[in-house]
């Protein structure tokens, strides 16, 4: 690759920071364009990358008061005022300005927007960057983790001019990426637009090193006995993540274990976590919210608590729990896989429809937890054996089928297509 060959890229999203799979997805997609020495840049609501290659501007993230008040009365409430009409176009503007002045600061020549244009989490952000495409004619990547069709909440709204000016936008130099086969079809029904599928990742060329000693205090930390099962559910508390089910299963497998939550509920606010601690309390079930104790790096706060990695989490849980009936792709199981664990899982769809035929073994159930999951779950674990060669098989698929090479491949060809040259 030659010198000119080399662009400059500006990963654009509501946000940009710790352990959500939009995050995590769009880093493996900057560390792989390094690779191939392009320069990456991040515009965001809050981005915790290298403040000298970062644009942070509050009203981008989908948490900023204004963007929340937006939401409620554009999905909420159903309703739509002159006052919130005005209040979308002064922070579109604002918005707009700000990315112009990221494009020219960084001399960016083509955007990454992660699911920016897909999901409207914040809509004055899905209209500036509209705006800016279209007029500046900058090469775009649309990389659409979820579709508003796919989230009820947005079933009914009072968003309409907006929604079908920007998420996605009809636009025939912005190149549509999106993370299953579904989507594809469905954004192809309904849109007409073309798109490639990059499925998740994970760096299977290069497995994880052994749990060091600061990760075996992990259990410590939590509290865990030494005779108790560590139950990962490493997701975010919402409710399509059907956590209730993990609760559920971890007091039918009669055992003593403890449910670990990795992820907080600020996304979509604190009602569904207080059902679960109910419903925990009614089972007898312990249950731990520990997003404070998690990070994408490993650190220690200003006072001295220990802050661990995902990586950690994993490595110290006897069982992965993904009950979720919706997902884009699903991060976790691609972690379970990575970290060898054994997962119990929802057959959801994209999982049947991309991932099972590739002969992944877990232990699956659908709509429910059946007697027949928790007595394969307490058959299972106390297995080393099987488990070892159930989570082995598993490493060696996922490195066949999701690996950082193939992410290389199809990320080289998606920038040969958009500026028409080989390298």
């Amino acid at each position: 690759m030659s010198k000119q060959d080399k662009l400059r890229i500006g990963f654009v999203s509501t946000r940009l920071e710790g352990t959500d799979g939009v995050s995590l997805e769009a880093f493996k997609w900057a560390k792989v364009l390094a690779e191939f020495g392009h320069e990456c840049f991040y515009f965001a609501g809050a981005c915790d990358q290298p403040a000298d290659r970062s644009r942070v501007v509050p009203p981008a993230h989908f948490q900023h008061a204004l963007i929340q008040q937006i939401n409620q009365d554009l999905f909420d409430d159903h309703r739509r005022s002159r006052a919130t009409t005005d209040a979308i176009h002064d922070v579109w503007r604002t918005l707009e300005e700000s990315l112009r002045e990221f494009v020219a600061d960084f001399a960016i020549d083509v955007l990454i927007v992660e699911n920016a244009l897909s999901l409207p989490m914040n809509v004055p952000l899905g209209m500036a960057l509209t705006s800016l495409i279209v007029e500046a004619n900058i090469p775009t990547i649309a990389h659409h983790h979820d579709f508003i069709w796919e989230r009820p909440r947005y079933n009914i709204h009072a968003a309409g001019d907006f929604l079908h000016a920007a998420f996605p936008p009809v636009m025939p130099h912005i190149h549509n990426v999106v993370i299953n086969s579904y989507a594809a079809t469905q954004l192809a029904r309904r849109t007409g637009m073309r798109s490639t599928v990059i499925p998740n990742v994970m760096d299977f060329e290069n497995p994880p090193s052994e749990p060091d000693e600061f990760a075996k205090t992990l259990r410590l930390e939590l509290g865990l006995s030494n005779d108790e099962l560590l139950l990962l559910q490493p997701t975010r508390v919402v409710p399509r993540k059907r956590i209730e089910r993990s609760v559920e299963l971890a007091a039918r497998l009669e055992r003593p274990c403890t449910l670990v939550v990795t992820h907080s509920s600020n996304d979509e606010g604190h009602e569904y976590k207080i059902y679960l601690e109910e419903l925990a309390r009614r089972f007898g079930i312990k249950v731990v919210f520990s997003s404070e104790k998690f990070a994408f790096h490993r650190h220690n706060t200003d006072k001295g608590n220990r802050v661990f990695s995902l990586s950690d989490a994993y490595q110290q849980a006897d069982l992965v729990t993904y009950p979720s009936i919706v997902e884009g792709f699903g991060n976790a199981f691609l972690e379970a896989i990575y970290f060898r664990r054994p997962l119990v899982m929802c057959h959801y769809e994209i999982f049947q429809a991309d991932i099972k035929p590739k002969g992944f073994e877990v232990i699956e159930f659908g709509e429910f937890t059946t007697q027949q999951t928790v007595a394969e779950v307490r058959d299972l674990l106390p297995d080393s054996q099987r488990v070892s060669d159930m989570t082995d098989r598993n490493y060696d698929l996922g490195l066949r089928h999701f690996s950082f090479t193939s992410l290389r491949r199809r990320l080289h060809m998606l920038i040969d297509h958009l500026f028409g040259r080989l390298y």
